[in-house]
């Protein structure tokens, strides 16, 4: 009898050992949160997990979620090089090393004899992961460095891929996707349901809510369903804290968060004809304002909410570290899905991220020049 997708999914994690948790880079609420709720899950079961996504900085709001801190900005110790030395006729009397000119050279003293190459073998460990989670993530190009630096990892080893976006690529060896959910977090909580419940506690309860919070602005989205607000009400009663997660994620903002705010949203322009909305922040914004670029998060949730008639939303902003010649980012959002937001910047090479939101970098132009052009550039799109 062919199992169904949880009893694959239960016998593929059943006897790995060590499980890698990722999400697209530049990943929000939702795959932050849903990447923490396995981690704490699998964590129950025994299996060692990392949880890294390219260049990750953990959103102030966010830090509440137990194990937030665990997710890492990059992947380190993935094959170890392995020298073999067949000493048993010669025996060992010491062994030492020395590192120069960034040369690694290792010396081996026999005890009787010498040693020649003919001694030595070389070679590589298996991979440290022995299977892979990704999580709200369209397609593995949008893990960035992590994917492309380590292509044959993802290649040799099975991928469990979890989404509730239509465009996602079902690239994994396992798709489990389901597009009428409102969040990736409410496809979890259905799958750890099945495989055991009894590990829902507090702390991976308010990880799933604040995932599905976090992705419907708080249940304010047309995609939620009658069945949404059922698990909802099912997490709270496992546990979660729905009240500490809306003071995290809405009601606590720090003045300067409140202050960027402001800034943006004075310099809001529109386009009723496109259903286009953009606002630039400069260098002198974030000093004003005393912000990072960490709270850009908050303020592109913001603006999507305070512009629900926006189909494309972009924000311009000058980096924040200053420097020559100014380096402006680009993040535009698709809010509705009607538009490819990485293919819209595709003239604009390279840029990171996936359909609902895609980001690229500029050089050597001043914020002005750069907010006409790409402002030109989708609208001619359009």
């Amino acid at each position: 009898m062919a199992f169904n997708q949880t009893q694959q999914i239960h016998q593929l994690w059943e006897d790995k050992k060590n499980i890698l948790i990722t999400f697209r880079k530049n990943g929000a609420g939702d795959a932050i949160s849903s990447a923490i709720a396995l981690l704490l899950f699998l964590e129950r079961l025994g299996k060692r997990v990392d949880v890294i996504c390219e260049d990750f900085v953990l959103p102030k709001n966010f830090s509440f979620l137990k194990n937030s801190d665990k997710i890492r900005p990059a992947i380190s110790d993935l094959q170890k090089f392995v020298v073999t030395l067949d000493v048993k006729e010669t025996g060992l009397q010491e062994l030492s090393y020395d590192l120069k000119d960034e040369k690694l050279r290792i010396y081996i003293t026999p005890k009787k004899g010498f040693l020649t190459r003919d001694n030595v073998r070389t070679a590589q460990s298996d991979f440290k992961y022995d299977l892979i989670i990704t999580v709200n993530t369209p397609d593995l190009n949008s893990l960035g460095g992590l994917y492309e630096n380590n292509t044959e990892l993802f290649y040799k080893t099975p991928i469990i891929n979890i989404d509730h976006e239509n465009a996602n690529e079902h690239y994994g060896h396992i798709n489990l996707i389901d597009i009428t959910a409102a969040s990736t977090a409410e496809i979890i909580y259905e799958l750890l349901k099945n495989l055991g419940e009894e590990y829902i506690d507090n702390g991976l309860s308010t990880a799933l809510l604040a995932g599905m919070i976090a992705a419907t602005h708080s249940f304010k989205l047309p995609n939620v369903k009658p069945h949404t607000l059922s698990i909802a009400g099912k997490l709270i009663s496992l546990g979660a804290d729905r009240d500490k997660i809306i003071r995290q994620l809405y009601r606590t903002r720090s003045i300067s968060t409140l202050k960027l705010w402001g800034e943006a949203l004075s310099h809001l322009q529109s386009d009723k004809e496109t259903k286009l909305v953009w606002t630039s922040i400069t260098r002198d914004n974030f000093v004003r304002s005393g912000a990072q670029e960490t709270d850009l998060y908050d303020v592109v949730e913001e603006i999507i909410s305070t512009s629900p008639e926006a189909e494309l939303i972009i924000i311009f902003h000058e980096h924040s570290a200053g420097g020559e010649p100014p380096l402006i980012h680009v993040i535009l959002h698709s809010n509705k899905n009607t538009y490819d937001a990485k293919k819209l910047l595709q003239n604009y090479h390279p840029p990171t991220g996936n359909k609902k939101q895609s980001i690229c970098v500029i050089s050597g132009k001043p914020m002005k020049q750069v907010e006409e052009e790409v402002v030109r550039e989708i609208k001619k799109q359009l």
